[in-house]
């Protein structure tokens, strides 16, 4: 079908407007993306191993007063 040049046409087209655009592109990330994207992980992983964990039984003074 004659559509499908047409699309390889576009696709190679825009594939190298992307290539000239990420060439310009500044490579580095500012420092404070980095310690905030680190942050977060690592809230994810206590919250995870939090909730992997299981419970301690209760001893029996706290289990007293819990009435």
């Amino acid at each position: 079908m004659y559509g499908d040049d047409i699309h390889l046409w576009l696709h190679h087209i825009r594939a190298e407007e992307l290539h000239r655009e990420a060439r310009k592109a500044p490579r580095s990330r500012p420092a404070r993306a980095g310690v905030l994207r680190a942050r977060v992980g690592w809230t994810l992983v206590e919250v995870g191993l939090r909730l992997a964990t299981p419970r301690l039984p209760q001893s029996g003074l706290t289990a007293r007063f819990d009435h």
